[in-house]
Protein backbone atom coordinates (compact mmCIF):
# COMPACT_ATOMS: atom_id res chain seq x y z
CA UNK A 1 0.00 0.00 0.00
CA UNK A 2 2.87 2.35 0.93
CA UNK A 3 4.36 1.62 -2.35
CA UNK A 4 1.32 2.51 -4.45
CA UNK A 5 1.18 5.71 -2.76
CA UNK A 6 4.69 6.34 -3.18
CA UNK A 7 4.47 5.51 -6.84
CA UNK A 8 0.84 7.91 -7.40
CA UNK A 9 2.35 11.04 -5.72
CA UNK A 10 5.51 10.29 -7.73
CA UNK A 11 3.23 10.17 -11.17
CA UNK A 12 1.60 13.10 -9.50
CA UNK A 13 4.59 15.70 -8.88
CA UNK A 14 5.23 14.25 -12.77
CA UNK A 15 2.22 15.56 -14.42
CA UNK A 16 2.23 18.84 -12.41
CA UNK A 17 5.61 19.50 -13.95
CA UNK A 18 4.68 18.78 -17.41
CA UNK A 19 1.49 20.79 -16.90
CA UNK A 20 3.64 23.94 -15.83
CA UNK A 21 6.48 23.39 -18.34
CA UNK A 22 3.85 22.91 -21.18
CA UNK A 23 2.46 26.94 -19.86
CA UNK A 24 5.49 28.90 -19.49
CA UNK A 25 6.92 30.63 -22.50
CA UNK A 26 10.25 29.17 -23.73
CA UNK A 27 13.06 30.89 -21.44
CA UNK A 28 16.91 31.99 -22.83
CA UNK A 29 19.27 30.76 -20.23
CA UNK A 30 20.91 33.74 -18.51
CA UNK A 31 23.75 36.14 -19.63
CA UNK A 32 27.36 35.49 -18.04
CA UNK A 33 27.08 38.78 -16.02
CA UNK A 34 23.40 37.67 -14.77
CA UNK A 35 24.24 34.51 -13.10
CA UNK A 36 24.55 35.19 -9.52
CA UNK A 37 27.54 33.90 -7.33
CA UNK A 38 27.50 31.42 -4.81
CA UNK A 39 30.07 30.34 -2.50
CA UNK A 40 28.72 26.81 -1.50
CA UNK A 41 26.39 25.04 -3.78
CA UNK A 42 22.96 25.49 -3.04
CA UNK A 43 20.69 22.46 -2.28
CA UNK A 44 18.25 20.89 -4.84
CA UNK A 45 14.92 21.50 -4.85
CA UNK A 46 12.48 18.97 -6.48
CA UNK A 47 11.43 19.67 -9.97
CA UNK A 48 7.81 21.00 -9.45
CA UNK A 49 9.31 23.53 -6.99
CA UNK A 50 11.87 24.37 -9.43
CA UNK A 51 9.56 25.32 -12.29
CA UNK A 52 6.87 26.52 -10.18
CA UNK A 53 10.15 28.82 -8.33
CA UNK A 54 11.10 29.66 -12.37
CA UNK A 55 7.58 31.03 -13.27
CA UNK A 56 7.38 33.53 -10.40
CA UNK A 57 10.88 35.07 -10.78
CA UNK A 58 11.44 34.37 -14.31
CA UNK A 59 13.20 37.77 -15.50
CA UNK A 60 12.37 36.98 -19.24
CA UNK A 61 8.49 37.24 -18.18
CA UNK A 62 6.79 39.70 -20.63
CA UNK A 63 4.88 42.67 -18.70
CA UNK A 64 1.11 43.24 -19.95
CA UNK A 65 0.61 47.16 -21.03
CA UNK A 66 -0.87 49.10 -17.81
CA UNK A 67 0.38 46.43 -15.23
CA UNK A 68 0.53 48.40 -11.97
CA UNK A 69 4.30 46.91 -11.59
CA UNK A 70 6.42 49.47 -13.14
CA UNK A 71 10.32 47.98 -14.05
CA UNK A 72 12.61 50.18 -11.50
CA UNK A 73 16.62 50.14 -11.69
CA UNK A 74 18.24 48.61 -8.69
CA UNK A 75 18.08 50.41 -5.57
CA UNK A 76 15.92 53.05 -6.28
CA UNK A 77 12.58 52.71 -4.40
CA UNK A 78 9.71 56.05 -5.26
CA UNK A 79 9.70 58.29 -2.32
CA UNK A 80 5.72 59.15 -2.86
CA UNK A 81 5.22 55.14 -2.64
CA UNK A 82 6.62 54.67 0.57
CA UNK A 83 5.67 57.63 2.23
CA UNK A 84 9.38 58.63 3.44
CA UNK A 85 11.79 61.01 2.53
CA UNK A 86 15.13 59.94 0.34
CA UNK A 87 17.61 59.85 3.24
CA UNK A 88 20.69 60.39 0.87
CA UNK A 89 19.18 63.27 -0.83
CA UNK A 90 20.14 67.30 0.72
CA UNK A 91 18.15 68.38 3.34
CA UNK A 92 19.49 72.14 2.28
CA UNK A 93 18.90 71.85 -2.07
CA UNK A 94 14.91 71.13 -1.15
CA UNK A 95 13.69 74.08 -0.77
CA UNK A 96 16.39 75.82 -3.05
CA UNK A 97 14.87 74.12 -6.43
CA UNK A 98 15.40 77.69 -8.96
CA UNK A 99 15.18 75.98 -11.94
CA UNK A 100 11.33 74.89 -11.29
CA UNK A 101 9.45 78.12 -12.28
CA UNK A 102 11.58 79.34 -15.09
CA UNK A 103 10.38 79.69 -18.83
CA UNK A 104 12.50 77.96 -21.06
CA UNK A 105 15.43 79.92 -23.03
CA UNK A 106 16.94 83.24 -22.67
CA UNK A 107 13.92 84.62 -20.86
CA UNK A 108 14.88 81.74 -17.75
CA UNK A 109 18.39 82.65 -17.44
CA UNK A 110 19.38 84.36 -13.86
CA UNK A 111 22.09 86.94 -14.19
CA UNK A 112 23.78 86.09 -10.63
CA UNK A 113 23.88 82.61 -12.29
CA UNK A 114 25.15 82.79 -15.76
CA UNK A 115 28.51 82.44 -17.09
CA UNK A 116 30.16 84.57 -19.59
CA UNK A 117 31.60 81.82 -22.04
CA UNK A 118 32.75 84.11 -25.48
CA UNK A 119 32.23 87.22 -27.45
CA UNK A 120 31.93 86.92 -30.88
CA UNK A 121 31.69 90.22 -33.04
CA UNK A 122 29.46 89.78 -36.20
CA UNK A 123 28.18 91.92 -39.03
CA UNK A 124 24.23 92.42 -36.77
CA UNK A 125 26.41 93.73 -33.84
CA UNK A 126 27.98 91.91 -30.89
CA UNK A 127 26.99 88.30 -29.63
CA UNK A 128 27.64 87.02 -26.55
CA UNK A 129 28.12 82.92 -26.05
CA UNK A 130 26.69 82.42 -21.67
CA UNK A 131 25.84 79.09 -20.28
CA UNK A 132 23.68 78.68 -17.27
CA UNK A 133 24.36 76.35 -14.21
CA UNK A 134 22.58 72.82 -16.15
CA UNK A 135 25.64 73.62 -19.01
CA UNK A 136 22.94 74.71 -21.48
CA UNK A 137 24.76 77.17 -23.62
CA UNK A 138 22.85 80.16 -25.12
CA UNK A 139 23.63 83.43 -27.81
CA UNK A 140 22.42 86.82 -26.48
CA UNK A 141 22.61 90.07 -28.13
CA UNK A 142 22.94 93.60 -26.59
CA UNK A 143 18.49 94.06 -25.89
CA UNK A 144 17.62 90.91 -24.82
CA UNK A 145 15.42 89.86 -22.08
CA UNK A 146 16.21 87.53 -19.29
CA UNK A 147 14.56 86.41 -16.54
CA UNK A 148 15.53 89.02 -13.91
CA UNK A 149 17.17 91.90 -16.29
CA UNK A 150 18.63 92.30 -19.98
CA UNK A 151 21.58 92.34 -21.83
CA UNK A 152 23.11 96.36 -21.40
CA UNK A 153 26.51 95.84 -23.34
CA UNK A 154 28.54 93.49 -25.03
CA UNK A 155 32.51 94.07 -25.24
CA UNK A 156 34.85 91.50 -26.34
CA UNK A 157 36.19 91.07 -22.91
CA UNK A 158 32.70 90.77 -20.66
CA UNK A 159 29.04 91.63 -20.99
CA UNK A 160 27.29 94.24 -18.79
CA UNK A 161 23.95 93.57 -17.71
CA UNK A 162 21.28 95.40 -16.48
CA UNK A 163 19.90 93.49 -13.55
CA UNK A 164 15.80 94.46 -11.98
CA UNK A 165 15.21 93.08 -8.89
CA UNK A 166 13.37 93.93 -5.76
CA UNK A 167 14.47 94.88 -2.31
CA UNK A 168 13.25 93.41 1.01
CA UNK A 169 10.71 95.50 1.03
CA UNK A 170 9.60 95.05 -2.34
CA UNK A 171 10.72 98.45 -3.99
CA UNK A 172 12.15 97.68 -7.25
CA UNK A 173 15.87 97.95 -7.64
CA UNK A 174 18.50 98.29 -10.76
CA UNK A 175 22.20 97.65 -10.86
CA UNK A 176 24.92 97.47 -13.26
CA UNK A 177 26.17 93.80 -13.05
CA UNK A 178 29.24 93.21 -15.34
CA UNK A 179 30.13 89.59 -15.95
CA UNK A 180 33.88 89.65 -17.64
CA UNK A 181 35.33 86.68 -19.82
CA UNK A 182 38.54 86.33 -18.03
CA UNK A 183 37.80 86.96 -14.37
CA UNK A 184 40.81 88.41 -12.52
CA UNK A 185 41.87 87.28 -9.04
CA UNK A 186 39.33 87.60 -6.36
CA UNK A 187 36.31 88.36 -9.27
CA UNK A 188 33.52 85.77 -9.34
CA UNK A 189 32.55 84.91 -12.92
Amino acid sequence: MKLLNSIASTIAVAGMTLALASTLPAQAPPAAGNVPATSAPAKQPNAAHKTAHKAKTSPAAPMKAGSAVASKPAGQAPAAATGHRDPFESLLNVSKEKGANLPPGKAGLVIASIRVDGAIKSQSGMIAVVSNPEQRTYFVREGDRLYDGEVEKINLDGVVFRESTKDAFGKPVEREVTKRLYASAGEQQ
